[in-house]
């Protein structure tokens, strides 16, 4: 793989000393090469219990008896739990649809039934074995446009009883809705010189995260609750599990560990409340892990889903007109399918100027495992979709794929869809970088064959994603000796956002990073932050590490000017922890003095604090008809890229080879290069899984390939050597040094750019992915 030289366009904001845009290790680097880093699955407490969940063997069926005599007379069992044994509760984040324990009936298979903890994993197990529970099997559905279908069996039939954050939708299976309209598409249509019509269709995908789900439960004399979880963030969880179990926040204490990655599948509800049912009941500490299969059973998976899509342009290339369908399956719980959903209608427009839009986004319920986030957030199925059909349109007109992206890329201040104003338009500048850096014209003017049985192709995407919603706090203090100590509760999932923030922090204050301590999150004492998750950590809480060190500047100043004798506006912040006067560079002032003023003799330690949340630009009623769920109007901040994916296909077998791939992306400003630059090129693996071969497949709602060993991912062998990087630097002033997220944009072009090479290559269009071996070559026979 390779990196290339950041771009700059712009001055970005300039932060103190040179720790910002540098490629400093990452803070837990040593540890975890070292194998020193400790994840929920290391930890120990004296007197610790194992769990093990049974989970349920059908689809759709009704509870009729569940008998836990034999496991618990089982030598070694200290508690086992049904739904009878808990609070009649259901939690969620959108809709508060889901128990702890299957209550009445199971809707997927692998849904926790029972659980069990005893004095070691194999007891533990072999008593969920001994757990007779008697079910009347019911009919399921696992298709969700048959799910919407007049006379499809109902996965809940109380749903109109359950506390939502908005109206649900009719159909009895419909879990969530948005829609936007804009202009007259109707009627635009017939002003169209083309016209492109398809249905696409997406597969579920497993997150593979490299640590399965652990959780660790303690319980002390008052009753309170500790976990130490793998999770994405202290404060989500600590809401979860209060909530499932009927009790206060201020009785559920979580803190975090190191966590072996998450990609959306750890921010709500997992297997905490199951851990802390367990401590409860017990007395004593317990810890769940679950096994890879477990994990893959249980847990969540992309949306899989469908979209018809369609979209008319003028001869010149001008887009006019677009309407899109998508149904994604929800699976048997609605979890964040209607965030996903709602973002899936966002971006069905793409980052193009449309002015007539018609997009439906429904989430439904199925008998399959839960449809939850995903990296890309539903960005990802939409825009296969969508750029697809931009590469057909460009066929049809004779105007090269790039080209037509050029005439329709939004602009900085123009309206996105539902009326929100793009802060940066650098989708253009993102366009012309990835083409002139791949040799674009070159490589697409060049034969397709390159040998026999061998064809060759190069395909682009553009794409755009957010990187700000909800809210976030940090707390910066100034210690004794002049250093900081940095707290956020936003939890580093392994992408490097302890160094990053620590860095912004740094940064605000002059310092060296070896002067910045970044506390652990801890929901007893770190500030609120939603979690981690959106690509939100380093510009919503990086602008709060910013301001919390503003804060804690001009409280420093206020000190320094009584002791230098001079105005706050006549002092300066010098590299390395000192403050001087300007014009004078031989008076300075060292942060331990003003530290020790603050602390012994005058005005009280120093502490700066900042919170916020990212102000909601409403939707444009004059603009826009928005229906359903409009959570969208509470994110922002545009982040655009453009990938370029050289493909080489094997006429024999229909084997797809990437051979090259050039990403370029504004990210506002590098705070890191090099994590920058690892965030792209990992998405972009992610994201040719995604294209290429990830897949998960049930047979009547049993998961069929539940293991590494049957869920292919790609490996080292698959990957291209050359994978370019290309940082652009757009600065974003209301980011930290004008920084803006990049760690789920670079997911969502993968699929499209390659399906768009392949299409090069063989003049085969691919509407349904992973484009396996097997599809490819069927499709090719299907062409002739």
């Amino acid at each position: 793989m390779s990196s290339e030289a950041v771009e700059q366009v712009g001055a970005p904001l300039q932060p103190v000393g040179d720790v910002v845009g540098r490629s400093v290790p990452r803070l837990d680097g040593v540890d975890k090469v070292c194998g020193a880093a400790l994840y929920s699955d290391d930890m120990t407490l004296p007197g610790m219990l194992y769990a093990a969940v049974l989970g349920s063997p059908y689809a759709h069926a009704r509870i009729v008896s569940c008998d836990t005599r034999a496991a618990r007379a089982l030598p070694g069992v200290k508690a086992v739990l049904s739904a009878a044994d808990l609070p009649d509760r259901r939690a969620g984040l959108f809709v508060k649809d889901q128990p702890v324990l299957a209550r009445e009936k199971v809707r997927y298979v692998g849904e926790p039934v029972a659980a069990i903890a005893a004095t070691d994993a194999a007891t533990a197990r072999a008593a969920a074995r001994l757990i007779d529970v008697e079910y009347e099997e019911l009919e399921a559905v696992f298709d969700p446009v048959v799910a919407l279908a007049d006379g499809a069996p109902v996965i809940h039939e109380r749903r109109n009883d359950y506390e939502a954050h908005f109206p649900l939708p009719e159909p009895p299976n419909g879990c969530s809705m948005t829609g936007f309209v804009e202009g007259d598409p109707d009627a635009a249509w017939a002003e169209c010189d083309v016209v492109v019509e398809q249905e696409y269709e997406l597969p579920a995908q497993q997150h593979m995260y490299l640590e399965p789900m652990s959780t660790l439960a303690s319980v002390d004399g008052s009753g309170k609750l500790t976990l130490w979880s793998s999770m994405q963030g202290v404060t989500r969880i600590q809401a979860s599990v209060a909530e499932s179990l009927a009790l206060p926040m201020a009785k559920v204490r979580v803190i975090a560990p190191r966590v072996g990655g998450a990609f959306g599948a750890k921010g709500d509800l997992c297997h905490q409340p199951i851990a802390a049912a367990l401590a409860l009941a017990t007395r004593r500490p317990v810890k769940l892990t679950f096994t890879r299969d477990e994990d893959m059973a249980m847990m969540k998976s992309r949306h899989a889903g469908r979209v018809r899509i369609k979209t008319g342009a003028r001869r010149d290339g001008t887009l006019l007109a677009r309407a899109a369908d998508v149904v994604l399956d929800g699976g048997a719980y609605s979890d964040e399918s209607p965030g996903v959903t709602a973002f899936a209608a966002f971006f069905a427009r793409g980052p193009y100027r449309i002015p007539n839009v018609r997009v439906v986004a429904t989430s439904v319920y199925t008998n399959r495992l839960r449809g939850g986030a995903f990296r890309g957030f539903g960005n990802p199925q939409i825009s296969f979709a969508a750029e697809s059909q931009m590469d057909e349109i460009a066929a049809r007109l004779g105007i090269d794929p790039v080209d037509l992206r050029l005439i329709n890329a939004i602009d900085t201040g123009e309206p996105w869809l539902g009326g929100k104003s793009v802060e940066v338009g650098s989708l253009r500048a993102c366009l012309e970088r990835v083409r002139d850096a791949s040799d674009w014209r070159r490589r697409r003017a060049a034969g397709a064959r390159v040998s026999a049985g061998k064809r060759r192709g190069i395909g682009v995407a553009a794409v755009a994603h957010i990187c700000a919603f909800l809210s976030a706090a940090a707390s910066v203090r100034l210690n004794e000796d002049g250093s900081i100590t940095v707290n956020t509760g936003a939890q580093d999932l392994g992408e490097g956002a302890d160094t990053v923030l620590a860095q912004i922090a740094a940064g605000s204050l002059g310092l060296a990073l070896e002067q910045v301590n970044y506390a652990n999150p801890d929901s007893d004492s770190s500030p609120y932050n939603f979690q981690t998750a959106g690509s939100r950590i380093t510009y919503t809480v990086g602008a709060a590490v910013r301001q919390a060190g503003e804060r804690v500047r001009e409280q420093m100043f206020r000190h320094a000017g009584e002791m230098l004798e001079c105005a706050s506006e006549d002092l300066e912040l010098r590299p390395g922890g000192w403050i001087g006067i300007k014009g004078q560079p031989d008076v300075m002032l060292p942060f331990a003095a003003v530290a020790g003023r603050a602390c012994f003799e005058s005005g009280g330690p120093i502490t700066g604090t900042h919170d916020w949340i990212y102000p909601a630009e409403r939707f444009d009623p004059k603009r826009s008809l928005v229906l359903g769920v409009p959570m969208t109007e509470a994110t922002g901040i545009f982040t655009f890229a453009a990938h370029v994916a050289e493909v080489e296909v094997d006429e024999l077998t229909g084997k797809v080879e990437v051979l090259e791939y050039w990403a370029a992306h504004d990210v506002g400003r590098a705070i890191n290069p090099t994590m920058v630059e690892g965030q792209i090129q990992g998405a972009i693996v992610q994201g040719l899984g995604y294209a290429l071969v990830e897949e998960l497949v049930w047979e009547q709602g049993r998961l069929v390939n539940p293991s590494m060993m049957d869920y292919k991912v790609f490996g080292a062998a698959d990957v291209p050597h050359g994978i370019h990087a290309l940082i652009i630097e757009m600065p974003e002033a209301s980011g930290p040094f004008g920084a803006k997220g990049v760690g789920e944009i670079g997911v969502v072009a993968p699929a499209p750019a390659v399906g768009n090479a392949i299409r090069h290559a063989t003049g085969v269009r691919l509407t349904r992915i992973p484009a396996t071996p097997e599809r490819v070559l069927r499709a090719l026979i299907d062409a002739g």
